[in-house]
């Protein structure tokens, strides 16, 4: 007889599978139409098992279908087998259940207005999950989450993609396009914009963001007359509704301003660019369950 030295691999419980099937089914043709596959495979599949196993499992033929005393033992180590691969995944299923611990997660500012609320259905999701888990939010500058994913004092970070850190594992999040924005007290505010080009502009003073930006984001800003700069999009939209100044803002940032009528986009369909978001995590970071989870439900949101 030969002993089963080697690993057991998804293939080999495929046909432990088949063959606890057919023992309870009493055969190849019953158990035919409750595994949905041939008898010629599922033929070809016991024979596979016991050149594997080195030993014959079952009678079949004219006489009918029985199990040999060894084909009885390997029925029962199967059941065995499968009921503690069953197990394992109820336990870890468990865990996902009862989840405790804590997700601490950096976010860029003002992306709660971001139509697709993809990172609320997770928080969502992972509280679902884990009822005891304690969610920290910090709410900083782009550079500020990165450093703190790379030492390991955030679990994740979402952040627009300026550049790419080789520590860093990235999941692409959101597109988010961005226009030239004045309120209804600029005198931009009442023209057409048949009536404005970029040589007007300039005539005017603008913000400037005062954080890292792309290549595509500094060739918007290298036309204006900028004479104030913010570290955020929430400082840029003070500034612009003093009527005083012109600036760029997310499309999703300015919306309710331009529902009521206090800002309008200049000129957009030159006037605009498009900033990729992303979620980062470290690279080789030890597992976390908590994170694992909340990343799990991120990916169900795509």
């Amino acid at each position: 007889m030969k002993s089963f030295q080697s690993q057991v691999s998804d293939a080999d419980l495929r046909i432990l599978r088949i063959y606890r099937t057919v023992v309870e089914c009493g055969g190849f043709s019953a158990a035919e139409i409750e595994l949905n596959i041939s008898r010629a495979a599922i033929s070809i599949a016991i024979s596979d098992l016991e050149t594997r196993l080195g030993f014959r499992l079952c009678q079949r033929g004219r006489s009918g279908f029985s199990l040999t005393n060894e084909g009885s033992q390997v029925y029962e180590y199967t059941l065995q087998l499968l009921s503690s691969i069953e197990d394992f995944r109820t336990q870890i299923n468990a865990l996902h259940q009862h989840l405790q611990g804590e997700l601490n997660i950096g976010i860029t500012d003002n992306l709660v207005t971001l139509p697709h609320t993809r990172i609320t259905h997770s928080l969502a999701g992972l509280k679902d999950k884990g009822p005891k888990v304690k969610v920290n939010i910090r709410m900083i500058p782009p550079t500020e989450v990165e450093r703190g994913v790379l030492d390991g004092g955030l679990h994740i970070g979402i952040v627009p993609d300026l550049k790419v850190l080789s520590g860093l594992d990235y999941r692409p999040l959101y597109e988010e396009e961005s226009k030239l924005y004045c309120s209804d007290q600029h005198p931009l505010f009442t023209l057409s914009d048949k009536d404005i080009n970029k040589a007007k502009l300039k005539q005017y003073d603008a913000v400037l963001p005062a954080y890292a930006q792309t290549p595509e984001v500094k060739a918007q800003h290298q036309p204006l007359h900028t004479s104030a700069t913010a570290t955020d999009r929430e400082g840029i939209a003070f500034l612009i509704l003093t009527g005083r100044y012109i600036g760029f803002l997310p499309d999703h940032v300015a919306d309710h301003w331009v529902r009521d009528g206090r800002m309008r986009a200049i000129l957009p369909a030159e006037c605009r660019y498009i900033t990729q978001f992303s979620a980062i995590t470290r690279k080789g970071a030890r597992n976390n369950l908590v994170l694992e989870t909340f990343l799990e439900e991120l990916d169900k949101t795509t």
